[in-house]
This record gives C-alpha cells, structure tokens and sequence, in this order.
C-alpha cells in the first residue's frame, strides 16, 4: 500500500467531500433518513383512514383476539393479565420496547382518553388527573363489545394478512372496520415533519354522515356539517367556536376550537351559592386547574425578578376580588367536581367564570389536524368529507371481499351435498362399487361423474349419514344455500343492493352502540383576561434614555422632575390610567405598553426596554401617550409618510408590531399629534401638514390630502426630495409650528414659530417641491404649537 493510501483524511476536508466515497456517503445519509422517516410516520405515529388505529394499537387487537379475549354473543371472555398480552404482542408482532405496547393498552382502555375504549381494563388504569396506571402484572383486560365492530369480519377474507417481523406469524394490515373509528375515537401523534390531532366525535352523528354520503355523494359540506356539527369529547365541555370555524377546519383538515368547561350554580342555605364544574376541556384536568388557580392567588417570584411583577399583582388581586375558596370533590359517581367558592354571595356568577375562564384552562384551545395514512398508503392531511369518502371505499371492498369470501364457501358446500344427494339416491350401487372394486374412488368418479372433491367425501360419509332423515336436512341445506349464493351474487353485480347493505349494517351498528352525545356546541364569546383599571388623570413621563413613570394627576411642573446623571426629560403626555404608551422604534416596529402598567412617580421610573422585548440593534427614537382614537401623522426622512390612529399600533406582544415601512438609511420622525386627546383640554384636529427639509425647504398641504393605513406601511409621499436632501421633520397642526435646529457654525440651538402667514405663503399640493425659505440656522424638527 502506498504512501497515498495510508493518508486519513479529516472528515470535514474538502478532499473527502469531493471524492466518490463522499458522495455516496450523503446519497446513503438521505436514503437512510427518509426510510427512517417513513419508518416513523407509516409504522408508528400516524393512524390508518380505515381503521383509526396504529401498528401497535392493532397489534395489541389483534393479539387479544387470538387470545379469545373478546365477546362471544353478550358475554364477555375472563379477563387475563395484561403482563401477558403485552408478552404475546412483542414476541409475535411488535419487537419494541414493553412500555410502548402497555402505553397503548392503557390509553386504549381509559374511558376519559377515548370517546369508545376498545379495552375493558380491570384494576388501576390512570386517572384524568394524570396518574400514571398500576404496572402491567397487576392490571388485567379484555377486549370491550365495540371491539367486534374491528374484529368480527376479520377471518372472512376482508383484509389482506402480512407476515410479521420475523415472518414466522400473519397480521392483519388493516382491520374491517364496519364503522369509521378514525373519527369515533381519534388520534394524537408526533411523527418526523407531520403530526396529527385528530379529535373524537358522536357514533350516531359520524353514522348518519356516512350513511347520507352513501345515498348522495354530491353531498356539500355545509350538509355534512349538520348531520356532523362538531367533535364530542370523551369528558364533554362546550364547544365555543362559531360554526365557521369548526367548517373550516373540517374542510381544509386543520384548525383551533375554543373549548370551555361547563358549570352549573348550587343554592345554598342563607342565600349563599357556589359554582360546580362538571365538565372540563379535554387534556385539562382538575389537578392542573387547581395549581394553576394556586399560581394565580399565590404567585412566586420569577427567576431574575426581586418582586412579583405589576402584572402578577393585578392578577391575584382581580382573582381573589371574586373567589374565597376551591376543592376538589370529584369521586366515583362524579369524575369531574370541581367547587368553587365566591368570595360574597353578591358577586356576578357570570364575572367569576369570566374571571377564572380567561386566566386557567377551564377554556382553552384544542388544535385539530387531521393527517392520517390514506387509502393509497400515503400519509396526507384530509378535510372530513375525504375521510368520509375514503373509508366508504374501503368499507364497500370490505363487503366485496367478505361476500366473495362466503360465496366460494357456499359453493363449495353445494358441491358436496349434490355429491351426497346423489349417492342417497343410489345407495345400493354406491355400496356395491365401495364392496366390489379396488379403486372406489375412481370406479364412483366415473359411474356418477364425481368430482375428486366429492368422491373423497362420499368415501369418508359414515354410515348414520345415509339414513332417510339425512337426505330430508340435506334437502333443506341445499335450498337454504342456493338462496343464499342468490343474495351473494346480487351483492357482487348489483351495486345498488351493495349500497343498501352497507346502509343497514352502519344503521344496525349506530342502533347498538351508538349513545347522546357529550360535549355542547354552542357559540360564546371567548373570555380575554381583563384587569379592571380605575380612569384617573396621570401624567406619563418619560425621559431622553426611555425611562418612564406615571404621577397622579395633570398640571405638572415639568422643571421638578429629577432624572439619573446624564438624563433628562423627553417628553410628558397628560393622559389618562386607561390610555396606552406607544414607543417608536428605529426599525419601523411601534411597542405598546398600558398605562396603568407603568410605575409610579417614586424614583427614577423603570427602562420602557424592561417591558417590552426589544431587537438587538433596535433603539427606541419616539414616545407617545394617549387614548385609542387618537390620530398620528407618523412619517420618516424619505418624505413618505400616513396618518393612524393608536388603536392601530397597540398589539399584545411584548416584541411590538411592524408598522412603518423604512427602507435603509431612512429614519423614522417624530409622530404628530394630529387630533383626539385625553388631556383636560381637548387638542382641536389638525387641518394641515408642514413640512420642512433638512435643506430648508418648506410645504404646507391640506391634511386631507393624506389616507389613513390601519395596518401600517409606507404611505405616501409628502414632500418631493432633490438628491441629498432629507425630510427634517413634520407635524399636524392648525394655525403654527415650531421649527428648531442648530446654528451651521456655532453650533448653537435655535427655534422659530413659523405663525400662519409664512405657511400659507409655504401651501401647495401634496408630493410637489417645497418652497425655499432664509433660515437662520439648518432644521431638525417640526413641532405642533397651539
């Protein structure tokens, strides 16, 4: 071997990622990657359309029925160890680890988990409360009745059998489902890149939208949604979501509901109540709203905090303004019972749950995303009308195959008793060929021209068989079999009558099993957490490096306000407690905070950054305090620029909403108070826009010459710019503005009220060249002066 060959290479060098082994290496890495993923999504996270279950859900059925642990006729079979059925599942079929394949017994068996357990368990399986079952040889299960909705058909050639990992046993890979569980039972699961939340629904409900596609499948899918409104948990609550939204996410097979739990008032001695809920949300258990009412009523201090925050205070004084107490009462006969106590008999009932329903999981949302495996054996997100569709196929190749199946039985069978009926017939010769020849079988075969089949069974009859009275029940069985094989035949070529006995068999189904249904549909309005904040005058102040504070009151003197070494004052807005703080930041994004949210007037204040989730590289330039209606002229250095109102630019994130369009070295100006306040003094509306350049131009336009962005942007062009020049500033006004700078040479700070006449003399069209003007110094920004 030469020197060239004994050289390792690194395993980052460009020599091995050019090279052949390298290429094949990544051909082999993508390869292998997909089949694992494939791997994942076909043989574990995602159910099947035709039957609802997954690899080991139907494994662990299937296992169970060839244990004989099912229903024969009403009775159930003794229940056994479910140590032992996990056995049989991963030596025979599923060589995974045992906690999975007992996971999914036990979900499988949990009647707040599943719409329709398919498992009766015996012994501790769980709670809603997230208790974990008692081991696996100590739990003990059989198969529920609903169960032979999947099995029953399973030996009658329904489905087609694979071998199982070691090829030593067959598996079903695909169960006759004779109802559609995909949807009566649901499904959860994380594959790689897909996942699927599939919620549970009504049998009767599910059974009549199957049997109304069958008759017409031109159906719409408004239609569909009145026969099928909307899931049915299995722990009930209410649906709160308006019809449109449960359409839609049928329709395009994703989506959110809002689900609340249900309550009801109980009367108490001395005209003293308290509220019971009976019902939660699914996933949602009483434990986990019990510790979250304990956070809200006992709140810890979060980490890197010295104190609870303003929020958390609010909170835990809104809550405990209207609940005294909690329990937890749930038992036996009453799985859900959850008391809750006011905190005097005159509060509202409706402002306690309104409280409690906006700050814990007694509403909450529940995600719908319907990605299952379909027919074609391809993993695909489906709208309920598909699901529907593809399992009536599949359902309608069911009967197909099990009368196929029967029929060549039937047939069978007529062949051997016409082979008895004619040995009956002539019994004396039979038994003289029988006695007399060497070759029975051949010598019958060919006196009476018998088929081997019936041959071999002539020669194995006994001789009680021939008897006057077996001839009567053959005749019998020969006319209930051709009857039989008649209805077979008209399945198989009529599809008219394959139709309506698919009908009969769901209707007869949704008749046994079917049950009312659980959770309410019923239209709310959703409950938003509130803090309720008393209106009162209050004076923001904010100083030049963003720290804000709120006094008491109006009229303030802005000359004592103290600030930090090498800080002063920005700006003060004269406002009220229910008002917002907008704060302009250098990358067009507007952050909104309450102004009931801001700390008081002791101290220095607390950094606006502290409060909001700020970019990194992103300083806050502008600050503005007022009530929703009021109008901004919002503008930036290019000469573009809108009007909006506040109510436009407040947003829930802490991380601020994109609002003004900047394009690089644009920066954005001063906002304008163009009108609405809620100062003592109302600001009259701005009737104009002046404008004016860094390079001392000056234009001055009708303010209703410019459009009001709700959702922000760039606006339009206020100021026609020559090459260089940038808007300096501008603002909204009535009569004047003040326009300040500096000196050129000096450096010294100048300021000039600019009074009606010059901005009349300054008027013209919005977007046209402004009109130059002798400054004593260069411009940069204009102020509103009333």
């Amino acid at each position: 071997m030469n020197e060239d060959q004994n050289t390792l290479l690194p395993v980052g060098s460009a020599a091995m990622q050019m090279s052949d082994d390298g290429q094949a290496l990544a051909a082999y890495a993508r390869r292998a990657y997909l089949e694992y993923a494939l791997s994942v999504v076909k043989g574990r996270a995602l159910p099947d359309v035709v039957d609802g279950q997954k690899p080991v859900q139907r494994r662990i059925l299937f296992t169970m029925a060839q244990m004989g642990l099912g229903y024969s006729g009403n009775t159930g079979a003794k229940p056994v160890k479910c140590a032992r059925v996990v056995g049989d599942v991963l030596g025979k079929y599923h060589p995974h680890g045992d906690s999975a394949a007992y996971d999914a017994l036990v979900r499988m068996a949990q009647d707040f988990a599943q719409r329709y357990p398919l498992i009766d368990g015996q012994g501790n399986f769980g709670s809603r409360d997230g208790d974990g079952a008692a081991a696996m040889r100590y739990t003990e299960a059989r198969l529920a009745k609903i169960t032979r909705l999947l099995l029953q058909e399973l030996e009658q050639g329904t489905v087609d059998f694979v071998g199982n990992y070691d090829g030593s046993f067959e598996e079903p890979s695909q169960l006759p489902a004779r109802l559609p569980f995909m949807l009566l039972n649901g499904a959860s699961g994380i594959a790689v890149g897909m996942a699927t939340e599939i919620p549970s629904h009504n049998l009767r409900e599910v059974a009549d939208a199957a049997v109304a596609l069958l008759k017409n499948p031109q159906l719409t899918e408004a239609d569909l949604l009145a026969l099928l409104p909307g899931p049915d948990f299995p722990g009930g609550g209410q649906i709160i979501s308006p019809a449109s939204d449960i359409a839609a996410a049928y329709r395009s097979g994703r989506g959110s509901l809002k689900v609340r739990a249900c309550w009801e008032r109980e009367e108490l001695a001395r005209g003293q109540w308290q509220i019971v809920v009976t019902q939660l949300p699914p996933n949602v258990s009483s434990r986990k709203v019990l510790e979250e009412i304990e956070e809200l009523t006992n709140p810890k201090i979060r980490s890197g905090k010295k104190s609870l925050t303003q929020e958390q205070t609010q909170t835990k004084a809104t809550v405990l303004a209207v609940l005294d107490g909690v329990r937890d009462e749930s038992n036996k006969n009453a799985p859900v019972r959850l008391v809750l106590e006011p905190r005097s008999s005159r509060i509202d009932p409706q402002e306690l749950m309104h409280t409690l329903l906006a700050h814990t999981s007694l509403e909450t949302s529940h995600s719908i995303n319907l990605t299952m495996i379909g027919l074609d054996g391809r993993p695909a997100q489906k709208s309920m009308r598909q699901i529907l569709l593809e399992w009536l196929e599949f359902r309608q190749h069911t009967i197909t195959r099990r009368s196929q199946h029967r029929l060549e039985k039937v047939r069978d069978r007529l062949h051997i008793l016409e082979g008895r009926q004619l040995v009956l017939l002539n019994i004396d010769e039979v038994i003289a060929i029988i006695r007399a020849s060497d070759d029975p079988k051949a010598d019958l075969m060919a006196r009476f021209t018998l088929s081997t089949r019936q041959a071999d069974d002539i020669l194995e009859i006994r001789l009680r068989q021939l008897a006057r009275l077996e001839a009567i029940q053959i005749e019998k069985e020969l006319a209930a079999l051709h009857e039989e094989a008649g209805k077979l035949e008209d399945i198989l070529g009529n599809p008219t009558t394959l139709r309506r006995l698919m009908v009969r068999e769901i209707e007869a189904d949704a008749r046994e099993f079917g049950d009312a249904r659980r959770t309410l549909i019923q239209e709310e309005k959703r409950s938003v957490a509130e803090v309720k904040v008393l209106d009162e005058p209050v004076t923001v102040v904010v100083s030049q490096k963003g720290w804000v504070r709120s006094r008491s009151g109006h009229g303030h003197d802005a000359q004592g306000f103290a600030f930090k070494a090498g800080d002063g004052l920005y700006g003060t807005f004269e406002c009220r407690t229910v008002d917002t703080l907008l704060a302009f930041g250098s990358n067009g994004r507007v952050y909104s905070v309450p102004v009931a949210s801001l700390p008081g007037a002791r101290g220095d204040g607390q950094p606006l950054t502290s409060l909001i989730e700020l970019e990194k590289g992103t300083e806050l330039l502008h600050y503005f305090a007022g009530p929703a209606h009021a109008q901004l002229l919002l503008a930036h250095s290019g000469g573009y620029g809108f009007l909006a109102s506040v109510a436009n630019m407040v947003s829930r994130q802490k991380a601020g909403k994109a609002f003004v369009s900047l394009t690089e070295g644009e920066r954005l100006l001063p906002p304008s108070h163009a009108k609405g306040s809620s100062a003592a003094t109302e600001l009259p509306a701005a009737t104009q826009v002046c404008a004016v350049s860094a390079a001392g131009l000056i234009l001055t336009f009708e303010i209703g010459q410019l459009k009001s962005l709700e959702k922000g942007g760039k606006g339009l062009q206020l100021m026609a710019l020559a090459e260089g020049d940038a808007l300096a500033g501008v603002a909204a006004c009535v009569r004047s503005v003040c326009v300040s700078g500096v000196a050129a040479r000096s450096g010294k700070a100048h300021e000039e009220v600019l009074e009606s006449r010059v901005l009349q003399n300054a008027a013209g069209a919005r977007g046209r060249k402004g009109k130059p003007r002798t400054w004593g110094f260069r411009p940069l920004a204009v102020e509103r002066v009333e």
